[in-house]
């Protein structure tokens, strides 16, 4: 009776999840209630994690728990740390929940709602939590070793050299990009720099106490406080005096990231990685709780179509059609390559048993896919016409006016013609209005993502917490929240790319690839943060740099390195005998593939829209006008950008092409027969103790 109780249960989840999205996706010319994809979001990740992660971790994986992890085998305390399964949660939860599910999926709204929910629901869950488990597993299993050394073993070497250098160049760049984010993010903004320099002495204290025998429950509950006094004490740095200590230009706090960036990847992670990713979770997690909550008590309208005009290409936020460019944009919302990173990184030297890969692994995917699924009914709740005046690329110029008149004037202008190419009503004076609610001077143009999500998270709290002023309070929260969001994943990516960069040093001189040599650490930290550092810099120096021009590349790139880890994962699992389960890792690779090399493929050679979307093409039509006559400075500035964009685009997707070609090779031989199959796993060492 018991066990017919719960099938009945489940299957009321089931079918509650498959309506609460078929009944809103298959109204038209109605409004749909936020409601709907709560509730399918929420049943998605139930059931996701109640059966599909538990098979993957008994018959897919299974995992012994018999069988002693590095981070007990290899205890060093400093990188290899036995650390308490949640504590690792918040670590790697904070690490991998970067700018992806917040941006991602507001940019992809332009799609509609559903194209953007349907891919998170299902990528995450059939996806993105298969490949973080099985990544983390694979490294687990293998002394937590790196990615593209993993590949360089059980796959081949070349392809591990290959795989290496790709990680390496991707990382630089993308780490830079996300600090660039942080910087525009904090620039001259006290409260919330106050904030996050907080997060940093909390940290240190509750490393410290839990190593000196503090109970995990203290720390959290000691960390909690302080971090919610830190954000309530920010709004009185004025009166206190400190305003100008925590108010500083572009320049300085990117010195500071720079800084930050390498101590956290130097000390010891118990000291201050573990305790303020563990730390900055509870704000993220809490943020996104309060938001959601919210979500259900406003009950919001999805003002936004379920889908859009803007699906065959030419949206005005960005171009490409909702195939390929909704699973590109979206990117950490479902599937990250990056998440590879951190699984055969910091997070594998922590774990205590193999079991805690599900809830580490797989549940902090599906968690991600919540953070995502709010992300994307903030963007979806916001009146479309000031959602695409917000993010339409044509308006950016407004937002880079240097003076109030002129931003008018160009508002003026503008605006009228966003609604005339969305199709949506919005006014000049609507968007000065919305301004003046958030407390800020001007919301056209505001490009990017964060600010629309910052502006749906506003005024739904405003919704359940109404008072006068308390709009531009919860949208200045929302911002420095979503910096927070970035910036753990700027310290945790650091001490990843460490470790890969050392794996690669080691092929040139043995000790450079000792993790445990302080000198080899230092040296590989300050080199790894040397190199996105000069390029955060640039950024930070000129706008139109090239840094800033490698933004469309990071969807695909990230999602190449997805392409490889689960190259990886479908080659372990043929070598670990169970090929019959090695579909739950093809299926998404060969999905993703054709997805990343499409999309790789138009940003190079597209020529629709003209001059709009392909890097070729663009630069061929810059170079038209300067031909013609134009004495515009930035034209140059755009060739170079663009014939840039399309050799770096060329390069993964070239590197990425041997990785897959090489792993088939060798799927095949293994197959066949032709070759034997040689696990390179760590030797079997037994769990001593409770």
């Amino acid at each position: 009776m018991h066990k017919l109780l719960r099938l009945l249960i489940w299957s009321i989840v089931s079918l509650g999840g498959v309506l609460a999205l078929l009944v809103p996706a298959m109204r038209r010319g109605e409004q749909v209630n936020a409601l709907w994809l709560v509730v399918a979001g929420g049943c998605a990740f139930a059931v996701s994690y109640r059966f599909y992660s538990a098979w993957l971790a008994a018959k897919v994986l299974a995992f012994d728990d018999n069988r002693a992890t590095p981070a007990v085998t290899r205890a060093d305390g400093k990188d290899y740390v036995p650390t308490n399964k949640w504590v690792v949660f918040g670590h790697h939860f904070a690490a991998i929940a970067g700018p992806g599910p917040l941006v991602g999926p507001v940019l992809a709204a332009q799609f509609g709602w559903l194209p953007g929910t349907l891919w998170i629901l299902i990528g995450a869950t059939l996806g993105g939590g298969v490949h973080d488990a099985v990544v983390m597993f694979c490294s687990t299993r293998r002394d937590g070793k790196s990615l593209g050394q993993m590949i360089r073993e059980e796959v081949n070497p070349f392809l591990g050299f290959i795989a290496m250098i790709s990680v390496l160049v991707i990382m630089t760049i993308l780490l830079a990009v996300l600090g660039l984010v942080v910087v525009k993010a904090l620039a001259e903004s006290p409260w919330g720099l106050f904030t996050i320099a907080m997060t940093i002495p909390i940290a240190l204290v509750m490393g410290l106490w839990h190593k000196g025998g503090g109970s995990v429950r203290a720390v959290t509950v000691f960390g909690i406080v302080t971090l919610l006094l830190s954000v309530w004490g920010g709004k009185f740095l004025g009166a206190w005096g400190l305003e100008s200590w925590f108010r500083h230009g572009p320049v300085t706090l990117a010195w500071s990231i720079i800084g930050y960036g390498f101590i956290a990847a130097v000390l010891p992670v118990w000291l201050l990685l573990a305790p303020r990713d563990y730390l900055s979770t509870f704000m993220k997690i809490g943020t996104v709780a309060v938001l959601a909550v919210a979500i259900v008590l406003v009950a919001p309208v999805l003002e936004m179509p379920a889908v859009t005009t803007f699906i065959k290409g030419d949206g005005p936020v960005f171009t490409g059609a909702v195939f390929p460019f909704v699973f590109i944009t979206i990117a950490c919302g479902a599937i990250s390559g990056f998440h590879a990173l951190i699984s055969s990184g910091t997070t594998p030297k922590m774990l205590e048993r193999e079991r805690h890969i599900r809830v580490v692994g797989y549940g902090a995917m599906v968690t991600e896919m919540l953070v995502a699924l709010m992300a994307i009914i903030a963007a979806c709740s916001l009146k479309p016409g000031e959602y695409f005046a917000v993010n339409a690329g044509m308006a950016k110029q407004v937002a880079d006016a240097s003076d109030p008149a002129t931003r008018d004037a160009l508002a003026a202008k503008v605006v009228p013609q966003i609604a005339a190419v969305s199709g949506f009503p919005v006014t000049p004076e609507q968007m000065k209005k919305l301004a003046h609610d958030v407390g800020e001077e001007n919301m056209v143009g505001r490009t990017g993502g964060a600010p629309t999500f910052a502006l749906g998270m506003a005024q739904m709290f405003h919704r359940v917490f109404p008072g006068e002023g308390l709009m531009a309070l919860w949208y200045h929260f929302a911002i420095m929240f979503e910096a927070l969001f970035i910036l753990t994943t700027i310290d945790a990516g650091t001490r990843v790319g460490r470790f890969i960069l050392q794996d690669f040093l080691g092929n040139l001189w043995k000790p450079l690839g000792d993790t445990r040599n302080t000198g080899a650490s230092v040296l590989a930290t300050a080199l790894l943060v040397g190199a996105w550092g000069w390029f955060l810099l640039q950024g930070v120096a000129d706008p139109l740099g090239g840094i800033n021009s490698l933004w469309p590349l990071f969807g695909i790139a990230n999602q190449l390195l997805a392409v490889i880890a689960l190259c990886l994962g479908t080659t372990v699992l043929i070598k670990m005998g169970r090929t019959r389960y090695a579909w739950t890792t093809a299926v998404p690779l060969v999905f993703l593939t054709a997805v990343t090399f499409t999309a790789g493929l138009q940003k190079i050679f597209g020529t629709w829209p003209a001059g709009k979307f392909g890097f070729l093409d663009i630069a061929r039509d810059r170079a038209a006008k300067v031909a013609a006559g134009s004495t515009d400075a930035k034209l140059k500035v755009e060739i170079f950008n663009n014939y840039l964009d399309a050799a770096v685009a060329g390069f993964f997707l070239l590197m990425v092409a041997i990785i897959l070609a090489g792993s088939i090779r060798e799927w095949i031989k293994l197959l066949t027969g032709r070759k034997q199959p040689v696990l390179r796993e760590s030797p079997y060492i037994a769990v001593t103790g409770p």
